[in-house]
């Protein structure tokens, strides 16, 4: 299946591992994909990929040979779809090539670490399609209008250093094992949090379906109240506090 799935005690680890296509994504691994997204019962998600690429984007034969629609129905859709509503905190690690939904995926990930070969590309135009994944929508909000238009227009490589500039990317490392050491570290801090406060924060930065600020003070407000009375959540915060 080219899906490579390591379950700890608080990180989940997704290799895609089908390095003689770059990771090319077929329909299989799509929903190899989504179900790890939907079943994950570990804090973190860490999504990365084989043999210096992290992925390619499709596999351009399984997808011309397959019902590849827009449709909620399609792997790729439902592969989306979990991504978007990820429990946990996903965390990509991206060494070499990050080409079509393998550049969007990364826009709906929480943190994105890359190592100085990567880069990403949102080749779309050229190909005859148009941006996917939302990405329309998320790219000129993250690197403004003029910017992502030069993206999604052209398809132009986009270096991993560019991509950190433009917000696309938390860190740059400069080597494979660099960017191992400093995921791991960062992961383990992740784990370290408070569960279902880690998960509320990451649904609150996820839910951009509000209009104004009111609105979202009014659901930090529920989930801060929820909290409040979370048993786990008020034994942490005395232990924090110490005695007064």
């Amino acid at each position: 299946m080219s899906i490579d799935v390591v379950a700890g005690a608080t990180v989940t680890t997704v290799t895609i591992n089908r390095p003689d296509k770059r990771n090319a994504l077929t329909k299989a691994m799509y929903s190899a994909l989504a179900e790890v997204l939907d079943t994950a019962e570990t804090p973190v998600v860490v999504l990365s990929g084989a043999g210096g690429a992290f992925t390619a984007g499709n596999d351009l034969g399984d997808f011309l040979a397959a019902d590849s629609g827009g449709g909620p129905d399609t792997p790729v859709r439902r592969f989306q779809e979990a991504l978007l509503a990820a429990r946990s905190v996903v965390v990509a690690a991206v060494d070499g090539p990050a080409v079509g939904i393998g550049a969007t995926l990364l826009l709906h990930c929480d943190l994105v670490y890359a190592t100085e070969r990567s880069y990403l590309q949102f080749p779309f135009t050229s190909l005859g399609l148009v941006p996917e994944f939302g990405s329309s929508y998320v790219l000129p909000r993250l690197a403004g209008p003029q910017r992502a238009a030069e993206l999604l227009l052209f398809g132009d490589r986009v270096p991993a250093a560019e991509a950190h500039r433009l917000g696309l990317v938390n860190e740059v490392l400069p080597d494979a094992e660099a960017l191992e050491a400093r995921v791991a570290d960062r992961t383990a801090a992740l784990a370290a949090q408070p569960p279902l406060s880690l998960a509320l924060s990451r649904e609150l930065l996820r839910d951009t379906t509000d209009t104004t600020v009111r609105d979202r003070m009014e659901v930090e407000s529920q989930h801060f109240a929820k909290l409040l009375h979370d048993p786990a959540t008020v034994a942490n915060l005395r232990a924090k506090l110490g005695p007064r």
